[in-house]
């Protein structure tokens, strides 16, 4: 297993690894209304929340199961996340509130899905997202994800009970070329 630290450049983007420099950042991207009602994020995501979240983030790229990379553009100040789950290639983001529209989500998404592919080896990577998640099924389009013929998934998470719909990503023979 790899465990130099991970950076993925492409499309005006520097994508890595969190640090514990970043516990601040963490804590203002992920302590949002949006963030805590479309994810399993804690809610309220404090200090503590920050530590706990790095220190899984951590210890799932050392177990080779998750790669979660903080979304910059200077390498630096972290404006949101992408991360991949190697067991069912499956990818999520956060973008920032502040920093929403700016494309980044759908840069990152092509670049982590490229990654999967390429890097990973997975054939087919999925987002999994709620039917009237219109901003989240645009930057899914976008990054060229189709929706799968999957029924939807129910899920309950936080007293909340929502359906979710399968987009993927499937590696053609000409990708591979």
């Amino acid at each position: 297993m790899d465990t130099h630290p991970l950076r993925l450049f492409a499309d005006g983007l520097l994508l890595r690894e969190w640090t514990s420099d970043d516990l601040a950042v963490m804590q203002e991207l992920f302590d949002d209304p949006d963030v805590a009602y479309r994810t399993p994020l804690e809610s309220p995501f404090d200090q503590a929340a920050a530590v706990r979240y790095l220190h899984s983030a951590q210890r799932a790229r050392r177990d080779n199961d998750r790669i979660h990379l903080a979304i910059t553009t200077d390498g630096c100040q972290a404006l949101g996340e992408i991360l991949l789950n190697r067991a069912t290639g499956g990818i999520g983001y956060i973008v920032g509130a502040t920093h929403r529209g700016q494309g980044l989500a759908a840069r990152a998404l092509r670049m982590m899905t490229d990654f999967a592919h390429t890097t990973a080896g997975l054939p087919r990577v999925i987002l999994e997202i709620e039917l009237d998640n219109h901003p989240s099924i645009a930057v899914a389009r976008s990054a060229g994800f189709r929706q799968s013929n999957s029924p939807h998934e129910t899920v309950t998470d936080k007293g909340r009970t929502y359906d979710l719909l399968t987009w993927e990503h499937n590696l053609t023979a000409a990708d591979r070329d």
